[in-house]
């Protein structure tokens, strides 16, 4: 895998919990944005390809359109 990667943002969320997306670039030109959350010591990645970004951006900004 390789560590070239580029920081697009940084996000403080609710109860000491940050959020990080990074555009990060494979060997052979393949490229997916890793989301990446941390809670204390613990960190989740996952790495989304372009469709499963659009779709997971359209159900968040879905949801949030409809809060008060």
């Amino acid at each position: 895998m390789s560590d070239d990667f580029r920081e697009i943002a940084n996000y403080e969320l609710p109860y000491s919990r940050k959020a990080e997306l990074r555009e990060v670039s494979f060997d052979g030109g393949m490229k997916m944005l890793r989301l990446i959350l941390r809670e204390g010591r613990r960190i989740t990645q996952v790495d989304l390809d372009q469709d499963s970004a659009l779709a997971l951006s359209d159900a968040m900004g879905d949801w949030a359109r409809q809060q008060d």
